[in-house]
């Protein structure tokens, strides 16, 4: 996820600290520390499917890369990067270890900026799909099982932190700053000279990206998108 010549360990450092005070904070507190455990499952779940999509699409366009990187697999270990595993686990969103593509590879019959947007856009779309599964579930769940009890209980806890965490997941790769899914979403449906302009600013871009992550700004911004479609969703379900 880090480059342009930005120290990746200060990053991670700086990072974890953030983690640190965050998960010593819910220590504390056994309400918040039982709330991790229910989030496990979710955050396995999104991280997974999310970037098994991002590889399955690209090798369905004829990139064997991730193919040979062993990323088309629904198991977590190959997908879960350490840091964007916790965020997402402590914090609502993250991200998971990035599927490495190579758009030359693609067909021919399609351009490689559309190849490149259309593996962008299956991780989200795929956490989006999910959240609705899930919430399905959650809702014939409520229609039609009578009685309740401690397991009817934690299965809905589980179920609602797996539909909180695909739509947190989802939203927040959506944002059009290097170097989420929306970066690349973005750029590849502009014309030739904005996309240049873009990519010659990815780096201030990212450091836009790392001031707002490690200040809160965008947690402040995000978190209220991500409980109004949760809101909406269920209210639909």
């Amino acid at each position: 996820m880090f480059g342009f010549g930005i120290d990746k360990k200060t990053i991670y450092i700086i990072l974890g600290i953030i983690l640190g005070v965050t998960v010593l904070g819910k220590l504390t507190n056994p309400a918040s520390l039982l709330s991790l455990l229910f989030v496990i499952p979710g955050v396995l779940i999104a991280i997974t499917f999310h970037e098994y999509a991002h590889a399955i699409v690209a090798y369905k366009l004829g990139d064997d890369t991730p193919k040979y990187q062993g990323r088309i697999t629904l198991n977590p270990f190959a997908h879960l990067d350490p840091v964007g595993s916790i965020l997402l686990l402590v914090a609502g969103f993250g991200w998971g270890k990035p599927v490495e593509i190579n758009p030359t590879n693609f067909n021919r019959n399609i351009k490689m900026s559309t190849g490149e947007a259309l593996v962008s856009l299956a991780g989200p779309v795929m956490n989006f799909i999910l959240a609705i599964i899930f919430a399905v579930i959650y809702g014939l769940i409520e229609r039609f099982v009578i009685s309740s009890n401690i397991t009817i209980s934690i299965i809905q806890g589980i179920l609602l932190s797996i539909i909180v965490t695909n739509i947190g997941l989802g939203i927040f790769n959506l944002i059009p700053v290097y170097p989420l899914d929306g970066s690349k979403i973005f750029k590849n449906i502009l014309p030739y000279k904005a996309r240049e302009w873009m990519e010659a600013r990815e780096q201030i871009f990212y450091i836009v990206f790392i001031v707002l992550w490690i200040s809160g700004i965008l947690g402040q911004i995000i978190t209220p998108i991500i409980s109004a479609a949760f809101n909406l969703l269920m209210k639909i379900v």
